[in-house]
């Protein structure tokens, strides 16, 4: 549950063809409950070609106090309907937080009260990313596949970044929302997938390139449950387009 004298978080959720698996009742017995009291979910429909922007409709029309639609046309991928939400949260100016969160909800719901612990008394610190680390206590499930290619991706990327991020590509991640975060969005992404390094490397440059000022902007949050949800759209070649983008970021921002 966040914080008492926290304000309005909005989450975005970019969906894309999710009619037939977007788990609507855990999204909506998680914000009648006292977790969801602040939280605002911004669903962005990524040019779906099934019925999820109806179902997306539907849904807000029962939770207006809570749940807002953006239809984006035609489909740019995740990382632009996720910027686009995030832009869109801020320019409303009523959330002291935006973040983002996977559809699949492998991540779930409850974690964002714990994310959002994290800013409480630290007001340096601009990101907290949740982060699937296996630990004792922790019900963290992962494909050994796709642990052991996460690793090797991880340290490719703190090597080029010359920051110890353990995991960048999990979907749950929070910001401070401020005037730096939206210059930081105002351009396209590079990359479809990795986006979540370049908002890193995004940060790196407007910090002037001081990776021990960033490490005080920036905090990892041991998740306390994740599950790699059947169906996702990340295929192990995707690594591959992945590798190439963190060239790509490296070269543009670095």
């Amino acid at each position: 549950m966040a914080s008492a004298n926290q304000g309005w978080c909005t989450v975005v959720v970019p969906c894309y063809n999710e009619a037939g698996r977007l788990k609507t009742a855990e999204f909506a017995e998680f914000l009648a409950g006292p977790a969801g009291e602040n939280i605002r979910i911004l669903f962005v429909n990524d040019g779906s070609s099934d019925g999820t922007l109806a179902m997306l409709e539907r849904f807000r029309k029962s939770h207006e106090a809570h749940v807002q639609v953006l239809d984006q046309q035609p489909n740019a991928g995740k990382g632009e309907a996720v910027r686009a939400g995030l832009l869109a949260a801020l320019r409303l100016g009523e959330s002291e937080f935006v973040g983002f969160w996977d559809a699949d909800l492998a991540t779930p719901l409850e974690a964002i009260g714990e994310l959002l612990r994290e800013f409480e008394d630290r007001p340096e610190v601009q990101m907290v990313f949740g982060s699937r680390v296996r630990l004792l206590g922790r019900d963290v499930r992962r494909k050994a596949s796709r642990h052991y290619l996460g690793r090797l991706f991880a340290t490719v990327v703190s090597t080029m970044l010359r920051l110890p991020v353990y995991d960048t590509q999990c979907g749950a991640k929070l910001f401070r929302a401020t005037p730096e975060l939206a210059g930081i969005l105002a351009e396209p992404f590079l990359s479809r997938w990795v986006f979540d390094v370049e908002i890193i490397a995004r940060q790196m440059r407007a910090s002037g390139l001081d990776a021990g000022q960033v490490e005080q902007q920036i905090v990892e949050c041991p998740l306390r449950r994740w599950d790699d949800v059947a169906g996702s759209k990340v295929h192990a070649t995707d690594f591959l387009t992945a590798f190439w983008d963190v060239v790509r970021i490296w070269r543009r921002y670095l």
